[in-house]
């Protein structure tokens, strides 16, 4: 007698039941404090790391080097005379002292310039990102086109207008140019529409505030992060600006650091000039000091600007 066959359904059970199970391993998730590690994105980090602090290395390490010793020895490593002090002391006190008239010339243009082109910009981008008013849109698109205008393109124009008005040889001839920011102008309008609420305003407003208390005591402390923001772009466009000081000051006593720095380079070219090239040096390092300790101290203040308007609620 046979054996009743079996079924289709059966013998799919059978084989299902004694085929091995493929167990798929659950994908990590990547979260902010475990991110996904990315070989190539690591090597490229690490060759944008050294593009940008190798030449910080090659100024320290040549910061104490002598002058002789400085053309003498390996760029990227140390000689056997350690003349660091040796060069910080003659830099300051080189030329009856001219690199400490240089680096206060250099505050002056940053304190009045760059402090002035911030508040001119915060009072303007709070202005176009809270009130209507006819041509708006066209000062949003002169603000843009001033903004692709590189800079060198308005020098010879700027010189002849000063010139005339008789500014030229002047701190005034760095000063004035300086205020004008149409970058911070568009990146304080920016951010101020985004952070600054309208109803916020318009609660002070209704309380019977004014329009310079509301700024000052609504607005202001809510823009703070991008007011730290254009201030340190516009720092340090003044503090390493070189060509609009070349073609405005005659002066060695108005010199900036740039100027300053480049015509101490100069001397070894001239007939009779003394080759200071360690102080040339040392100066330069002494100039990124300041700019070092504001990035340090306005670090959390800049981060939290750039990042303003990002998330969106």
């Amino acid at each position: 007698m046979s054996a009743p066959p079996h079924s289709a359904e059966q013998t799919s059970r059978r084989v299902t039941h004694r085929a091995p199970v493929a167990r798929r391993t659950p994908r990590r998730r990547h979260t902010a404090d475990q991110p996904r590690r990315s070989v190539l994105l690591t090597a490229l980090m690490a060759l944008t790391a050294l593009y940008a602090l190798l030449p910080l290395a090659w100024l320290v390490i040549n910061a104490t080097k002598t002058q002789k010793s400085l053309l003498d020895s390996f760029g990227l490593w140390f000689s056997g005379d350690f003349a660091l002090w040796d060069n910080i002391s003659q830099t300051l006190t080189y030329d009856d002292g001219i690199f400490v008239r240089w680096f206060l010339n250099t505050l002056l243009y940053v304190v009045v310039g760059a402090g002035g082109a911030t508040f001119l910009a915060v009072l303007g981008g709070y202005g176009l990102a809270k009130f209507d008013f006819r041509g708006k849109r066209a000062v949003f698109a002169t603000v843009i086109g001033a903004v692709a205008v590189p800079a060198t393109a308005l020098a010879v124009p700027t010189f002849l207008m000063f010139s005339k008005m008789g500014l030229t040889d002047t701190p005034w001839a760095v000063i004035i140019p300086s205020l004008i920011s149409p970058f911070g102008l568009y990146l304080m309008w920016v951010f101020a529409a985004e952070a600054v609420p309208t109803e916020l305003l318009e609660a002070a407003r209704v309380d019977g505030s004014g329009e310079l208390r509301t700024f000052f005591r609504v607005a202001l402390p809510l823009l703070s992060p991008g007011i730290v923001t254009v201030l340190l772009f516009t720092m340090v466009q003044t503090w390493n600006n070189y060509f609009l000081p070349l073609i405005m000051i005659k002066d060695p006593g108005w010199y900036p650091l740039t100027l300053g720095l480049n015509a101490w380079n100069a001397q070894a070219s001239t007939a009779g000039g003394q080759p200071v090239f360690n102080l040339v040096i040392t100066g330069s390092l002494l100039t990124i000091v300041p700019l070092i300790i504001a990035f340090l101290m306005l670090q959390r203040y800049w981060q939290s600007g750039l990042a303003a308007g990002s998330v969106k609620e």
